[in-house]
Formats: C-alpha cells, structure tokens, sequence
C-alpha cells in the first residue's frame, strides 16, 4: 500500500534531492562534518515535513508543515553557497542543486496556497 504523498511530484523531487546531496556530501574530505551533517539534514527534512504534513487532519497543519519544508529548501541555499567557496563543490553543481531547490519551492508553494 502506498501512501497518498508519495505519488506527489514535489516529494519524489525532494527525496531525489535528499538521495543527490547524500551522495554528493560522501566525497567530502574529512574535517568537514558540519557541513555535511546540516546539508544532509536540511535537504532530508523537505520530504520529511511533506510526509508529515500530509499525514495530519487540518488544513493548517499540512500548511504549517508544508511551510516548514520549503524553509528547508531556503536553509540549503546558504550551506550550498559555502560548500562551494570552500571547493567542496563546482558552481555549475551548485547551480543546477539550486535550481532543482527552487523548483521544489515553486511547488510547495503552489501545495500552501492550495
């Protein structure tokens, strides 16, 4: 039996995204935990919270938790930012990571203001 969420387009992108940075972080060099631990977190807390949001009765919860996951997209950005001035990732990753990110928040966007 699956569960409703996962047929929506915007939580099979988000955990793409979570499985893409979880691969990316692994080759980071040591030293650089931080990193890596608040990236992987932030980029698995967006289908978490749309997981979540989707398993409660209210409209306000789903929204509130809707709205949760799209700041954690936000809270990517700025990790991505200095993974890349610190050479852990090429720019053009960084920007295709980015652009992948706001879509995802274009469509969580349209899900909070359903």
């Amino acid at each position: 039996m699956a569960f409703l969420f996962e047929n929506l387009k915007v939580y099979k992108k988000a955990i793409a995204f979570a499985d893409e940075i979880s691969d990316l972080t692994e080759m980071f060099p040591k030293g650089n935990y931080y990193l890596v631990d608040q990236l992987n977190r932030a980029a698995l807390s967006i289908s978490t919270n749309i997981a979540e949001g989707n398993g409660r009765y209210s409209k306000a919860d789903r929204k509130n938790f809707f709205r949760i996951s799209r700041g954690s997209a936000f809270e990517c950005v700025p990790i991505l930012e200095l993974c890349k001035r610190r050479n852990l990732i090429k720019e053009e990753r960084v920007r295709v990571l980015k652009d992948n990110l706001d879509e995802i928040c274009k469509m969580l966007s349209g899900l909070i203001n359903y």
